[in-house]
C-alpha cells in the first residue's frame, strides 16, 4: 500500500493564485521524503492537500486526486485524516492554544479518545524525543521560537499518525536543533512515512528522496546526492547549493572529509598573503550601545545575567546561541522592551531610562521575528507611513520617508497592496520599511531571515549590507550560521544568559571547539578551511585564495 498517491492535482486559491500544478507523486509506506525550492513554488499548499485541509478549508478550484493510505482526501473528513495524516505548519506559532506545555501536547490524543495511561506515556515519549521533558508545565507563549517549534512538533507526534507531515520543522532552531530533528527521524522511519519541507541543504542528505518545487510543479526528483551536486539545478530553484559542491564545480563532495581528499587530489594551495588581506581591520564610530551588568529574569531564574558589551555606530552584529539562551530577551532591552531588573544601558550615551518612549522607538528599530505580528494596516502604505505619523511628522516630510523606506527595501510600487497578501519576504520587506520611515540609527532585526528562501535571504542580507553601509548599525539574532559569516562583521554568543564570546566574526568562527560547546555548527566552508589551518568564512573568500 502505497502512503500517498497524487494523480494530476491542480488546486487555485479563491483569489486566483494557482498553487499546485499538474502534481503526480507517488510515496511507498516508510519513505523519508524532503520536499525544496523557492517560495511560492507550491510546497505548503502540497502539503495541505494531504490531510484535506486543502480543499475542505482553504477553499478552491481543486481537481485530480490525492489518496493517503487508500483513502481519498475529498471524500474523508479532515478530522478521520488527521490520524493518519499529522502536519506541522510552516506557522507553527498558530498550532499553539493551551496554557502549559503538556496541555499542548495532551490535545490530540485526548480528541482521539485514547486512554489516560496512554495519553501520560505519549506525552512523555513525544517531549523527551525533542528535548523538552522538562518543559511540561512551561507556558508555551514565553517559550523562544524554537523550543515552540519544538513543542508543535511534539503535539503532533504525540498523536502518532502514520504519515507526518512537517513544513520546515528546523526553521526557528538552532543548529543543534536542526540535527537533532533530523537524528530523530532515524527512530520515526521505522514506523512512519516521512514528508518534510526543508531549506538546509546539508541536512537534506538523511533523506531518501528529494523533490524541487517550481511554479507549482515538481521539476525535480531523485536522490539527494544526485541533485544536490547539481549547482545550477539548486540555484535556479531558490536553493542553497551546498559550500563543498559550489566549491568544487559541481562535484559530489559531500563531507568534509571527502573535500579535503579532493583539496589535495587537485593540488590546490592557499596564498599566505591574500589570506592575510582578509583579515583588514575596519574602525568603527562613536559608542551608541553601552550595557553594564544587564540582568533580567521572567521568574525564579534568571534570563539574561552580567551582560556587559558596547557596540559602535556603523557596526554589523550577529547575536546567537542555541534557543533558549536569552537573545531575544537581550534585543528587547535594547529599545525598551523590556527594563532590566539590574544593571544599566545607555543609548547614546543616555541612560535608557531617560529616554521618552516614543523618541527611543524612533532612535532604536526593532523587527520582530514574525512580522505578522507588527503588522495589521490595510494598504503598505498606511503601514509604512503609522509610525511617522504618530510622531507627529509633517505631511511632506512623512511622504517622502515611506517612498525612500519602500525605495530602499524595493518595495516601491506596492503602497496600494494589503501587506497581508504578499509572501513572507515581502512582509518582512514592509515590516522593515515601516522602521525604517521614522528614519532610526539603530536597526534590530530578530531572525530576519527565518522562513525565507535562497534568493529572499540573499535578498534581504543585502538590503541590510546596504543599510549598514548608509551608516545605520545593525544587529541581527539569527540561528543561520552562513548568514552571519557571510554578512556580520562581529559576533556575540550567548548561552544560558549570559555572553561567552564577542568578537570579529574570523576570530570567533576559529574558536571551533568553544562554539561546539554552545551548540553552534559553523558553516561547511569554514568547518573544512579549518582542518587546512585557515577561517573561511564563504566560499567566495576562499576561492580568492587559491594559488
Amino acid at each position: 500500500m502505497k502512503a500517498v498517491e497524487i494523480t494530476d492535482l491542480n488546486f487555485k486559491y479563491k483569489d486566483g493564485t494557482e498553487a499546485l500544478n499538474g502534481i503526480i507523486l507517488s510515496i511507498p509506506k516508510g519513505e523519508f521524503v524532503v520536499i525544496t525550492g523557492k517560495s511560492g513554488a507550491g510546497k505548503s499548499s502540497l502539503c495541505l492537500s494531504l490531510n484535506g485541509l486543502i480543499p475542505k478549508f482553504l477553499k478552491g478550484e481543486f481537481r485530480g486526486s490525492v489518496s493517503v493510505l487508500n483513502k481519498d482526501v475529498k471524500n474523508n473528513k479532515v478530522s478521520e485524516l488527521a490520524k493518519k495524516v499529522g502536519v506541522v505548519f510552516q506557522d507553527f506559532d498558530s498550532q499553539l492554544f493551551s496554557t502549559n506545555v503538556e496541555l499542548e501536547v495532551a490535545f490530540t490524543p485526548e480528541n482521539f479518545n485514547f486512554s489516560k495511561k496512554e495519553i501520560e506515556s505519549r506525552i512523555e515519549s513525544s517531549l523527551s524525543l525533542v528535548g523538552l521533558s522538562k518543559y511540561r508545565d512551561r507556558n508555551p507563549a514565553l517559550l523562544s521560537g524554537g523550543e515552540k517549534q519544538l513543542v508543535a512538533i511534539a503535539s503532533i507526534l504525540s498523536g502518532s499518525p502514520e504519515i507526518i507531515v512537517m513544513d520546515e520543522p528546523t526553521t526557528d532552531l538552532d543548529p543543534a536543533g536542526k540535527e537533532k530533528i533530523f537524528t530523530i527521524t532515524k527512530e520515526l522511519k521505522k514506523n512512519h512515512t516521512l514528508i518534510f519541507v526543508e531549506h538546509e541543504t546539508e541536512e537534506i542528505l538523511n533523506a531518501d528522496r528529494m523533490l524541487i518545487m517550481n511554479g507549482g510543479k515538481i521539476v525535480a526528483d531523485g536522490s539527494p546526492k544526485d541533485l544536490l551536486s547539481d549547482v545550477e539545478l539548486l540555484e535556479k530553484n531558490g536553493v542553497r547549493p551546498l559550500d563543498l559542491c559550489r566549491l568544487f564545480k559541481n562535484e559530489p563532495v559531500f563531507s568534509i572529509k571527502e573535500g579535503i581528499d579532493l583539496f589535495k587530489k587537485k593540488r590546490f594551495s592557499i596564498s599566505d598573503k591574500l589570506y592575510e588581506n582578509l583579515k583588514h581591520k575596519k574602525s568603527y564610530g562613536r559608542p551608541v550601545l553601552e550595557i553594564k551588568d544587564l540582568t533580567y529574569s521572567y521568574g525564579p531564574q534568571f534570563s539574561i545575567e552580567k551582560i556587559s558589551l558596547t557596540i559602535r555606530k556603523g557596526e554589523f552584529v550577529a547575536i546567537v546561541g542555541q534557543n533558549g539562551s536569552g537573545k531575544t530577551t537581550f534585543a528587547k532591552h535594547l529599545n525598551g522592551l523590556l527594563l532590566p531588573d539590574r544593571g544599566e544601558i545607555k543609548i547614546n550615551g543616555v541612560d535608557i531610562s531617560q529616554w521618552k518612549r516614543s523618541n527611543l522607538a524612533r532612535e532604536v528599530g526593532y523587527v520582530f521575528q514574525n512580522p505578522d505580528h507588527q503588522l495589521f494596516a490595510e494598504t503598505v502604505k498606511d503601514e509604512v507611513s503609522f509610525g511617522p505619523r504618530n510622531f507627529g511628522v509633517p505631511k511632506e516630510e512623512l511622504e517622502l520617508g515611506v517612498k525612500e523606506s519602500l525605495q530602499s527595501v524595493g518595495l516601491e510600487g506596492y503602497e496600494t497592496f494589503d501587506p497581508f497578501s504578499l509572501t513572507k519576504g515581502e512582509r518582512q520587506k514592509v515590516a522593515v520599511a515601516s522602521i525604517l520611515a521614522s528614519r532610526p540609527s539603530i536597526l534590530i532585526l530578530d531572525e530576519p531571515t527565518t522562513g525565507l528562501d535562497y534568493y529572499e535571504t540573499r535578498s534581504m542580507m543585502n538590503l541590510l549590507t546596504k543599510l549598514n553601509r548608509a551608516g545605520y548599525t545593525i544587529i541581527i539574532i539569527t540561528h543561520s550560521m552562513w548568514v552571519v559569516c557571510e554578512y556580520s562583521s562581529r559576533v556575540v554568543v550567548m548561552d544560558s544568559g549570559r555572553v561567552v564570546l564577542d568578537g570579529k566574526t574570523r576570530e570567533v568562527f576559529s574558536k571551533e571547539d568553544l562554539l561546539r560547546s554552545t551548540k553552534l555548527k559553523p558553516p561547511q566552508i569554514t568547518r573544512f578551511s579549518r582542518l587546512l589551518g585557515k577561517t573561511f568564512l564563504s566560499v567566495e573568500e576562499l576561492k580568492k585564495c587559491l594559488n
